[in-house]
């Protein structure tokens, strides 16, 4: 991995970058199509007094890759004067950028090489990006020396407004930790959800739970109570046979049958009567 180069803020008056945020947006997306090897490219805009307008981008195709540094061929500055000429002929290169897959966002002496010799205009800058981390960096030429910007500002055209406190000097004991927080993207506004949609996720989050916990209770019952409602099913069909085999049969199953002809749902017949001169017969004859 390259060390990183010694970048000092100077007292003096750096140039104000404004980023189209579709242009961030495509350079960040071209940086993670490799995560392992360096991509790079260059910036296209105009300039205007201290105010740099960064307002597309062209990817360097062919160019000589490495995991920590990157290095445009005769092929990719072709590739990318061709893409200029036809889409961007009233635009200037104000720049260029590349990525650092993992190892943070600095201008290693790889990288100073290149920004020395081809981006060597006072107007031209560097942009870093780690897609693994989703830092971002930019640097340019402030006193002759190469150093990092802060007044950096990522948006759309509408929505960007450039004050003159954007511009002002630093102190050399400026750190570091004081710059990078004034470097605003659009990730960070994209975090900011509005109220209605937090509800809306949150309701329907609820509502998803609640049913999956109705669908839940019903697998678990139906799992529990179906062997003992199979079993009550089985009993009142056999009861509803064992009915109709007695009023089939009547007599034949008793009153255990539980049938309408016999059994429980009939009085009991009634006993005959002996005749009282029979009782006397059968006295008289017990005597004799």
């Amino acid at each position: 991995m390259p060390k990183p180069a010694k970048v000092k803020v100077r007292v003096s008056t750096q140039p104000v970058v404004v980023m189209e945020a579709e242009v961030a947006r495509k350079i960040r997306q071209h940086a993670r199509t490799s995560m392992k090897a360096e991509v790079c490219g260059v910036l296209i805009g105009n300039t205007e007094h201290e105010r740099m307008t960064v307002e597309a981008c062209i990817a360097g195709i062919n160019a000589a890759q490495g995991g920590a540094h990157v290095t445009f061929t005769q092929d990719t500055w072709e590739h990318i004067y061709k893409i200029k000429d036809q889409e961007y002929p009233d635009h200037k290169i104000v720049g260029w950028y590349h990525s650092h897959p993992g190892f943070g966002v600095f201008l290693s002496e790889h990288d100073l090489f290149i920004q020395q010799n081809f981006f060597s205009n006072p107007q031209q800058v560097a942009w870093v990006y780690d897609p693994h981390t989703d830092e971002e960096g930019c640097f340019g030429w402030i006193g002759g020396n190469i150093e990092k910007l802060s007044a950096i500002r990522v948006g759309y055209s509408q929505d960007v407004e450039i004050t003159a406190a954007s511009a002002h000097d630093f102190d050399e004991e400026a750190d570091d930790g004081a710059l990078d927080s004034m470097v605003r993207t659009d990730r960070e506004q994209r975090r900011v959800e509005p109220a209605w949609m937090k509800w809306t996720t949150r309701v329907l989050g609820y509502l998803a739970c609640i049913l999956l916990g109705f669908m839940v209770c019903f697998v678990f019952l139906n799992w529990r109570w179906a062997p003992v409602f199979e079993q009550a099913e089985r009993y009142g069909q056999l009861v509803e046979a064992l009915r109709q085999f007695d009023i089939q049969h009547p007599g034949i199953l008793g009153p255990a049958g539980g049938g309408s002809s016999n059994g429980l749902n009939q009085p009991p017949a009634p006993q005959e009567k002996i005749p009282a001169e029979n009782k006397n017969e059968k006295g008289n004859n017990g005597k004799h």
